[in-house]
C-alpha cells in the first residue's frame, strides 16, 4: 500500500521527502554520534539512499545522495562543521562516499525500473492466458449452441413436409435448450462487465428470501432432475432491502454450479437464516467437495477446477461472489467435516422492522 502511494508521488512531493528523510536520519545519527561514530553513519546514510532509490524517480534519488555526502563531511567526519577535511585517508572516504552513494542509489533506480518492465511483461502474458482462456471457453460454450439451433432450424426450413409433429416438437425444443444456455453465457459476459466497469447500481427493495429461494429452485428443475433439492429457511424470517435481480443471479449460479459438478443423487440443501442483523444462505452438497488448495481460486474469473468435464467459462462463481460484494457482503467456500462443500453467503442488509417485531 505504502509502495503504490509514493509511486504516484508527484516531482515536488519526492524531492520533499528525499530531503526530509535524509535529515532525519542524519539528525537521529548525529545524536547517536558519540556511540556509532562517523564511518557507521556513512553507511546508514548509503541505506537511506537506497531506500529512496526504491520508490522515486533518479533526480530525487541523486539529490539525496549529494545531500547525504555533504551533511557526512560538515556534521560527521572531524573537523566538524566544516567543508575541509584534515585526514587525508577522510578525504578519500568522503570521495568514494560520495561516487558510492550516487552509483547505488542510481543502480538501486535501475533495478527497480527493470522490475517494473518485467511485471508489466507478466502482466501482458497473464492477460493473454486469460485471453486464450476465454476464447477457448466461448469456443464451445457460445458455438455448440449456436450450431444447435442453426442445424434445428434449417431442418424445419427445409424439410418440413418429412417432419413428423413429434420430430418438430424435438426441434423446438432442441431450439430452446441451445437458446437458453445462449442466454445464460452471454448473461455472464454481461455481468462480468458491469462488475468490472464499477457501473453496478443496486436496486434494492423489499426481499422476501423464502420466495427468492424457492423460485430459483423451480427455475433449476430441469438440471436438478438426479439431485434432490432440501430448502431449511428459519421461522419468522423477516424482509431483507436486496437486489432481487442480483441475488437471484447469485443463487441461481450456486446451484447451478453444483447440479451439474456432484455425481448422480447426492443432495442440495439450501439454508437462509438471520444471525447478528447479518442475513445468512448456505448451499451444501453431499457431493465429493472441492481439493483444499483450490477452495481460494474458485472465485477468481475463468478459473475452472482441474479433472472436471469440458464446457463452462468459469465466471459464475466470480459472478457470485461480485453481486454479493456488491451488497457489502462476504461469501466463501469451505469443505465440510461430513463430505461435500458448503458455500456461505452472509450480508449485513437492512430489515422489515414490523416483521423483527414479531419475532
Amino acid at each position: 500500500m505504502a509502495k503504490s502511494i509514493l509511486y504516484r508521488a508527484t516531482k515536488e512531493q519526492q524531492y520533499t521527502t528525499s530531503i526530509g528523510l535524509v535529515l532525519a536520519v542524519a539528525s537521529a545519527c548525529y545524536a547517536l554520534s558519540d556511540y556509532i561514530g562517523y564511518h557507521v553513519t556513512a553507511l546508514i546514510l548509503i541505506v537511506t539512499v537506497s531506500f529512496v532509490a526504491m520508490f522515486f524517480d533518479i533526480f530525487p534519488v541523486l539529490l539525496a545522495a549529494i545531500l547525504s555526502a555533504l551533511i557526512w563531511d560538515v556534521f560527521f567526519i572531524p573537523p566538524r562543521f566544516s567543508f575541509s577535511i584534515a585526514n587525508p585517508e577522510d578525504a578519500l572516504l568522503f570521495a568514494l562516499y560520495f561516487v558510492i552513494a550516487s552509483v547505488n542509489g542510481a543502480l538501486t533506480y535501475k533495478i527497480r525500473q527493470i522490475e517494473k518492465v518485467a511485471l508489466k511483461k507478466e502482466e501482458k502474458e497473464n492477460t493473454l492466458k486469460l485471453y486464450g482462456t476465454l476464447l477457448n471457453s466461448l469456443s464451445h460454450e457460445l458455438k455448440t449452441p449456436i450450431a444447435t439451433i442453426i442445424g434445428s432450424t434449417d431442418n424445419l426450413l427445409t424439410n418440413d413436409s418429412n417432419l413428423t409433429e413429434k420430430n418438430k416438437e424435438e426441434l423446438l425444443l432442441e431450439i430452446s435448450k441451445a437458446s437458453v444456455r445462449l442466454n445464460r453465457q452471454v448473461g455472464n459476459l454481461l455481468n462480468m462487465s458491469r462488475i468490472e466497469s464499477g457501473f453496478l447500481n443496486l436496486k434494492k427493495d423489499w426481499v422476501d428470501v423464502s420466495e427468492l429461494i424457492y423460485d430459483v429452485v423451480n427455475r433449476l428443475k430441469e438440471y436438478t432432475t438426479e439431485h434432490p433439492v432440501g430448502v431449511i429457511i428459519k421461522e419468522n424470517l423477516p424482509l431483507f432491502k436486496l437486489d432481487y435481480g442480483l441475488m437471484e443471479q447469485v443463487l441461481y449460479n450456486l446451484i447451478y454450479n453444483a447440479a451439474i459438478y456432484i455425481p448422480r443423487y447426492c443432495v442440495i440443501t439450501v439454508r437462509a437464516s438471520y444471525i447478528d442483523n447479518t442475513l445468512v444462505i448456505d448451499v451444501e452438497d453431499s457431493g465429493g467437495g472441492f481439493p483444499p488448495d483450490e477452495t481460494e481460486k474458485v472465485f477468481d474469473k475463468f478459473y475452472r477446477l482441474e479433472k472436471t468435464r469440458t464446457g463452462g467459462t468459469g465466471l459464475g462463481l466470480s459472478i457470485a461472489k461480485g453481486f454479493v460484494e456488491a451488497h457489502q457482503g462476504t461469501i466463501h467456500l469451505e469443505n465440510m467435516t461430513e463430505g461435500g462443500a458448503r458455500f456461505t453467503i452472509e450480508i449485513p442488509a437492512e430489515t422489515s422492522p414490523s416483521l423483527l417485531k414479531n419475532e
